[in-house]
């Protein structure tokens, strides 16, 4: 596959991936089967498999008991309930619980119900500005990476190259999380020494 080819079907699968627009989140509050369910038809385009789980009651329970999704009022979810669920569904596919914590209890603890100076919709619609651009230099750095890995093992038969060519672009990706969720953590850490009311569980 050359780097074209490679880009334009890595292109494709990123647009199937849009996140969730605030306003496509009803504005009136939802009880629990009806929030696994819109989160299942919005996000059914990440899931890997047919049969994965989007979200769970199980899941929401869960959240809810460890402090980091606010609790329901009179068991019905609002539109910012929703919001925090979507930024917990993409941050624990890289992060612990407890991390998340770190990151979303001073913005939940500050923003929700609270619209004074930014409320929790104005921050979701500002930080999610950010993806499209973003995608465009996620695009330049795999286009270099898919590039560096197919140059390596020069001497591997045409049996050999396919799979090492396939390892090395695997391992240069892996890596790159790596660094990028280690640094995550410890911007975690030094929020939680500088904030130590708000530092997560470590259950």
């Amino acid at each position: 596959m050359d780097t074209k080819q490679f880009l334009r079907s890595i292109l494709d699968s990123l647009q199937q991936i849009d996140y969730v627009k605030p306003e496509d989140v009803p504005n009136i509050d939802l009880y629990m089967d009806q929030v696994t369910t819109f989160m299942d038809s919005q996000l059914a385009a990440s899931k890997r498999h047919d049969d994965d789980k989007i979200l769970t009651k199980t899941m929401i329970n869960n959240y809810a008991k460890n402090n980091l999704l606010p609790p329901p009022e009179k068991k019905k979810y609002t539109k910012e309930h929703v919001l925090v669920l979507i930024f917990i569904y993409y941050l624990k596919s890289i992060l612990s619980i407890s991390d998340i914590q770190g990151i979303l209890n001073p913005i939940t603890e500050k923003y929700f119900g609270n619209d004074e100076n930014y409320s929790l919709e104005d921050i979701y619609k500002e930080v999610f500005s950010l993806e499209h651009p973003e995608t465009q230099n996620l695009m330049k750095d795999l286009a270099k990476k898919f590039n560096t890995s197919m140059n390596t093992f020069p001497d591997a038969s045409e049996d050999e190259a396919d799979l090492l060519h396939t390892f090395s672009f695997i391992c240069m990706l892996s890596y790159d999380v790596y660094i990028k969720k280690t640094l995550i953590e410890k911007m975690i850490d030094q929020m939680a020494s500088k904030n130590p009311e708000t530092k997560p569980s470590k259950k």
